[in-house]
């Protein structure tokens, strides 16, 4: 996970939460969370990306939608760095 851009690790994590893991639900998600518009251009070459790199799979649920759910690997990635993250947070206020 840590040759990953922010922006890439942020689809990672949207993926993860979303029940309909599809394109514009994933725009529209980060759209949300970055305030300002995602463009295609950006969003969906570092899907491909994280495609690429075995920790998204890519599958066509018609034929205008592709849906995104992370690999095993992907949800490893995840919950690898979330345990890292834990060992630099403060839990105790």
């Amino acid at each position: 996970m840590y040759d990953l851009t922010g922006f890439q690790r942020d689809l990672l994590y949207v993926i993860a939460g979303l029940d309909d893991p599809h394109g514009l639900a994933i725009k529209d998600e980060l759209e949300d969370y970055y305030e300002k518009e995602i463009h295609h251009g950006r969003l969906y070459p570092n899907l491909d990306t994280l495609v690429e790199k075995g920790l998204v799979e890519k599958s066509q649920r018609d034929r205008r939608t592709n849906e995104y759910t992370l690999t095993r690997r992907g949800t490893r990635e995840i919950e690898a760095r979330a345990e890292w993250e834990a060992e630099y947070i403060d839990h105790d206020g």
